[in-house]
């Protein structure tokens, strides 16, 4: 059996009965069919020491975490993927079972001379995913979509916990954020069919209803980073 087919199936009745929640006017808290704003930027971020770095997030699906990142200006690669769990679970089909420690997550590599990695936490909690949803996101159920990130030093986890502080101190959001901070994780590419999906399928209905609205805020919200043409992992 084509893997494409076995993997997307689960995704279309899940887009089949986000469409009909948005068609009543119910459409799931925190989806991309929401309300998304421009967050305040951190009050601390990094210095800039290497032309590269990396970055690694979870926040619901990976299609459109890939898709916001990939559309930023100063990002080099957004590649789909696995981290917080084994090596050997490091696959779509035993992720998905939400028992391996995974999180569908994005390796986000930047040149931090252009962006800034608090600018890419802000970013993520703006319109990349609703950071108060607990193991969830729009209508994904599970831990496997958790909202996390995946710090690859001591600096990137002391300014993300402190990201998180600032904006649950200033109460942005109507709950308390769910993130979780995860360092020491390695992370695994995922198949190469995920790879660029957003890109590949705009008319699917899943990256329709939940991940196209996340581009178009991040457009709209940050204009001066937005970047039309997007960096595509099959064009490396």
């Amino acid at each position: 059996m084509n893997p494409f087919a076995s993997t997307i199936r689960p995704a279309l009745l899940l887009a089949a009965a986000a469409l009909i929640l948005g068609s009543a006017g119910l459409a799931p808290a925190g989806s991309a069919a929401g309300e998304t704003r421009a967050l305040p930027p951190p009050a601390a971020d990094e210095t800039a020491a290497a032309p590269s770095e990396v970055a690694v997030f979870a926040g619901g699906c990976f299609w459109g975490v890939q898709g916001v990142f990939q559309h930023v200006t100063g990002v080099t690669n957004a590649v789909s993927g696995y981290a917080g769990g084994d090596a050997r679970d490091a696959h779509y089909e035993r992720v998905g079972s939400g028992a391996t420690g995974h999180a569908e997550s994005v390796q986000v590599t930047y040149d931090p001379r252009k962006i800034s990695y608090g600018r890419l936490l802000q970013i993520y909690f703006s319109v990349a995913h609703d950071p108060t949803q607990l193991n969830r996101q729009g209508p994904d159920l599970g831990r496997q979509y958790r909202s996390a990130i995946f710090p690859q030093n001591a600096e990137q986890a002391r300014l993300a916990k402190a990201y998180i502080a600032q904006l649950d101190g200033a109460g942005v959001f109507d709950a308390s954020i769910a993130t979780t901070i995860e360092p020491g994780k390695t992370f695994y590419p995922a198949e190469r069919y995920h790879q660029d999906f957003m890109s590949n399928n705009p008319d699917y209905p899943y990256v329709v209803y939940n991940d196209l609205p996340k581009v178009e805020a991040l457009k709209r919200l940050f204009p001066t980073i937005y970047r039309s043409e997007p960096v595509l992992v099959s064009r490396r």
